[in-house]
C-alpha cells in the first residue's frame, strides 16, 4: 500500500497553487525541502527565461522545482532514483493541468551513463543535493557528463552547520571549481517572500575550454 501522504501547497504568482504530495516515511527525497521552495520561487521571478527551454532536474525528490519550471513553459525531465519515481509521477499527475511546457520523470543514478539525456539541457536544476560525502564524486561526474558550454546549472542549498555538513559543502565547491565557474545569486534577487539568509542559489557554468 502507498504510504499516507500529506500535501504541501506551493503558491504561485499566477494561477492555482502547486499541490505536492509528500511521504511520511521514506527518506530525504519524500518531503519538500526549503531549498526546493526557494529555487522554485526564484524561477518564478523570471530571472531565467524558461519558455520552451530544455530543463533537467537532478535529485528531484517530490518534483517541486521541475514542476514549477514546467508551469513556466519549460520542457522538463525530473530525475531521481527508482524508489522516488512513484511519488514524482503522482505529483506530475496532480499538477499536469498547470503545466504549459511538458514534464516527464526518469530514473537517473548519479555517476552512471547519461546518454539518454543528451544533447545537454539548457538548464540543470538542483535543490539540496549535497549532503552525502559518498555522492559528491558521482554527482560531479553526472554534472560534467550532462553540461554543455551553454548549460546553466542552478544549485540551491541550505547552509547547514551541523556535523560534517560544512566539510562536505566545502569539498563539493572545491571539486566543482576545477571544471565550473560559480556565481552566487544575491539574496535581493530571490523571491521576496521565499528567501532566507542561509539558503543560497549558485549559478554554475562549465569553464571555457
Amino acid at each position: 500500500a502507498a504510504m499516507a501522504g500529506f500535501v504541501r501547497e506551493l503558491e504561485r504568482r499566477a494561477g492555482p497553487a502547486l499541490r505536492l504530495e509528500q511521504r511520511a516515511a521514506g527518506g530525504v527525497g519524500c518531503v519538500v525541502w526549503d531549498a526546493a521552495l526557494v529555487l522554485a520561487k526564484f524561477l518564478e521571478t523570471g530571472a531565467c527565461p524558461l519558455g520552451r527551454r530544455r530543463v533537467l532536474e537532478l535529485g528531484a525528490g517530490t518534483g517541486a522545482v521541475g514542476i514549477m519550471a514546467a508551469t513556466l513553459g519549460a520542457n522538463v525531465t525530473v530525475t531521481d532514483l527508482e524508489e522516488l519515481q512513484e511519488l514524482l509521477l503522482v505529483n506530475i499527475e496532480n499538477n499536469k493541468h498547470l503545466v504549459t511546457g511538458s514534464i516527464r520523470a526518469k530514473v537517473l543514478k548519479w555517476g552512471e551513463d547519461v546518454t539518454e539525456f543528451q544533447p545537454p539541457p539548457d538548464y540543470i536544476l538542483m535543490a539540496d543535493c549535497i549532503y552525502y560525502e559518498e555522492s559528491l564524486e558521482p554527482l560531479l561526474k553526472t554534472l560534467k557528463d550532462l553540461t554543455g558550454p551553454d548549460t546553466c546549472v542552478l544549485c540551491c542549498y541550505e547552509q547547514r552547520t551541523m556535523g560534517k555538513n560544512p566539510e562536505i559543502e566545502r569539498k563539493y565547491f572545491e571539486l566543482l571549481q576545477k571544471d565550473f565557474e560559480l556565481e552566487r545569486i544575491p539574496l535581493a534577487r530571490h523571491d521576496e517572500e521565499y528567501r532566507s539568509a542561509d539558503i543560497h542559489i549558485v549559478n554554475i557554468h562549465r569553464k571555457g575550454t
